[in-house]
């Protein structure tokens, strides 16, 4: 028994060893249960991560929401509005506001040009939700194959975030809040919604925000009309639009068009006939046009705007007076004749202005160059306008009972120790009012100055419609008081007009995009200022100069013509003021730091000047005569003042004098 005991055990203990060799293909197990515990704890431990990274992405993104207003307050800003600026026709002068164009609607747009930035900045723009994870890999990868950024990933929503509310600073706290935003306005507005407020929005360079300003600063024309090419070009643009604007790089800007068109064709938004005619025929940007002196006008109205409508808060139109053919051959004029005779006359400077009889601003050239200078020289250059000045006096001369036949002596004369002299450095003696306006003859409009009293021709100046400050000395007489050739050409309108004083205008009305009327003009005068009598004599006057005088030079075959030229000491300022029936023009020339020129006189280069305008402004007109009662001679010597007591401020009245008549044209013709 023992032995079998011991047998027993051994064999037991042999069976224990048999088991363990029987499970011997499994003594592996602990390491098995090693590795896959190994495996387990990195899963573990990767997810732990995730979760971990997950959250902190989670707090990056809810703190940087927390830094954005609240979703349920935020609100796509306003878009600043637009004035679009028309002339009497109905064509565009001008746009002004911080945008430079108006906004447009997409159904407004040919089809090609929305999908042009759709093709070449999110292709994927209809299925994303605001963030494309694909476009972002992709241009990862293309930027790491090229070396360096070569292409973004933002979305077009991503682009109008960062327009709307955040700078364009580059940091990963900004492109965090324009994810967040972009998700906000994919949830806010359709995708048609996102990509029309996308097109009013983004910057093309130049100035120009929006399709519409970029449509018309590069190609002149509305984005409703541009071709598939222009479209592919302004689609190119908002990469780097300082860089590839095509007045700027036309090479860059038609190389990048070209890939525009054949992305377009890649996703089959335009055929491959239409792409590869749009890129045989490259769009070109257009050279800024003759009409840029417009600019000036365009000024013009901004200046006054707020006074008819108050604060604009939504796009405008403004209808203005401005006929633009008169408006560029005023430019043109102006520009030509400083071109030939300029430099060698020491003249560098000039303005324009003519005024339709009702005091409507017709044309307006506010300078030589708008782009080389803004500043508007005949609405805010107050200049002296020498001789120009003296149909005033002459004027309130008549209205004391003078007529044109008077004779005054042209001799030496002095006032407080000034004594002016004549252009020609000569006196002529005794002749007549008609005969001293006609040649500008300086000492009888100061005689009749001190005469009458300075205080008086003031009054008749500013009841015209001057209203610069005008000094009361004698010296008024020969327009050294300073102003502006826009009021000095309105307040000539009352000798065309038939004596009624206007007010100069530009504004006709102001309405809405959509239709609204916001200010219609109704007619404003300062109303009559001249008696039909006194205005027939004033003009007689002022014929005389166009036809025998200083002014004869005008040429306007078919009509009676009123001028007056104007001259300053030491040809500072050269001045020519005519007008017919129906307008008036004044021509300035001078320079801007009132440097003399060469012996440049009214009569010279600002007549020149006039001739070439006023030919424009009347060729559409009926020819007619001065307004005014027709004035004659009197047959008899005129007594010089009604009675002592019309001498005005001005000290003793004179003493009667020896007149003499002009010989009409059959006593010069024979001889009599």
């Amino acid at each position: 028994m023992t032995g079998d005991a011991g047998a027993g055990k051994r064999v037991a203990r042999g069976g224990q060893k048999s088991g363990r060799k029987s499970r011997a293909p499994r003594g592996k197990a602990p390491r098995a249960r090693r590795s896959r515990s190994f495996i387990g704890h990195l899963f573990r431990l990767g997810f732990s991560l995730a979760i971990i990274a997950m959250l902190g992405l989670a707090g990056v993104i809810g703190y940087h929401f927390s830094l954005l207003p609240p979703m349920d307050q935020l609100t796509v800003p306003k878009r600043a509005p637009n004035v679009a600026i028309l002339a009497a026709d109905g064509s565009l002068i001008a746009n002004k506001g911080d945008m430079g164009g108006r906004e447009v609607r997409l159904k407004e747009l040919p089809p090609y040009l929305p999908k042009a930035f759709v093709a070449i900045e999110d292709r994927r723009f209809y299925e994303h939700y605001g963030v494309d994870p694909a476009g972002v890999a992709r241009a990862l990868l293309r930027n790491v194959s090229a070396g360096g950024v070569s292409q973004g990933g933002s979305t077009l929503t991503q682009q109008l975030a960062k327009n709307l509310f955040l700078t364009q600073e580059r940091t990963m706290s900004r492109k965090i809040q324009e994810l967040i935003l972009s998700v906000w306005l994919e949830r806010k507005f359709s995708k048609d919604q996102i990509l029309e407020l996308y097109l009013n929005r983004v910057y093309f360079g130049a100035g120009a925000y929006g399709v519409e300003a970029a449509a018309h600063r590069y190609f002149g024309k509305d984005a409703r009309d541009v071709t598939i090419a222009e479209a592919a070009m302004l689609a190119g643009l908002v990469q780097a639009p300082a860089r590839l604007a095509p007045t700027r790089n036309p090479e860059g800007a038609q190389a990048r068009a070209q890939l525009v068109l054949t992305a377009m064709a890649n996703e089959k938004f335009i055929t491959e006939q239409q792409a590869k005619g749009a890129i045989m025929t490259p769009a070109t940007a257009v050279k800024p046009g003759g009409t840029r002196s417009a600019n000036y006008a365009a000024d013009f109205v901004m200046d006054v705007l707020d006074d008819f409508v108050g604060k604009i808060e939504q796009d405008v139109q403004v209808r203005t007076t401005i006929d633009m053919p008169l408006q560029m051959s005023a430019e043109a004029a102006l520009n030509d004749e400083l071109s030939k005779q300029g430099a060698k006359l020491g003249a560098h400077q000039g303005a324009v202005v003519t005024l339709a009889s009702d005091g409507a601003l017709k044309a307006l050239v506010g300078g030589r160059s708008y782009a080389a200078s803004q500043f508007n020289r005949a609405t805010n250059a107050r200049r002296q306008p020498g001789s120009a000045f003296k149909p005033f006096v002459y004027l309130t001369a008549i209205e004391h009972g003078v007529t044109p036949d008077a004779v005054r002596e042209d001799g030496p004369v002095s006032a407080g120790g000034w004594s002016p002299s004549n252009y020609s450095r000569r006196f002529s003696g005794p002749m007549t009012l008609l005969t001293a306006m006609a040649h500008s003859i300086n000492t009888i409009p100061v005689k009749l100055t001190l005469e009458l009293g300075p205080k008086a021709v003031v009054r008749t100046a500013q009841r015209l419609g001057i209203t610069s400050p005008l000094q009361p000395n004698a010296s008024i007489a020969l327009g050294t008081s300073e102003v502006t050739p826009i009021e000095l050409t309105a307040a000539f309108a009352a000798f065309s007009n038939g004596g009624i004083g206007v007010i100069p205008y530009v504004i006709e009305s102001v309405q809405t995009t959509d239709g609204k009327s916001l200010y219609k003009r109704m007619p404003n005068s300062l109303g009559p200022v001249i008696t039909p009598k006194n205005e027939g004599m004033i003009n007689a006057m002022l014929r005389q100069v166009a036809t025998s005088g200083t002014g004869s030079k005008a040429k306007l075959p078919g009509w009676e013509i009123g001028a007056k030229t104007g001259t300053t000491q030491d040809f500072r300022d050269a001045w020519f003021m005519g007008f017919t029936n129906q307008l008036v023009t004044s021509v300035w020339i001078g320079n801007d730091d009132n440097s003399s020129m060469k012996k440049v006189t009214g009569g010279s280069l600002p007549l020149d000047v006039w001739n070439r305008v006023m030919q424009v402004a009347s060729r559409n007109l009926k020819p007619g005569p001065l307004p005014g009662i027709p004035w004659t001679p009197a047959p008899a010597p005129a007594a010089g003042w009604a009675s002592a007591q019309q001498q005005g401020e001005g000290g003793q009245a004179p003493q009667p004098q020896p007149q003499r008549r002009e010989p009409n044209f059959f006593e010069r013709l024979f001889g009599g």
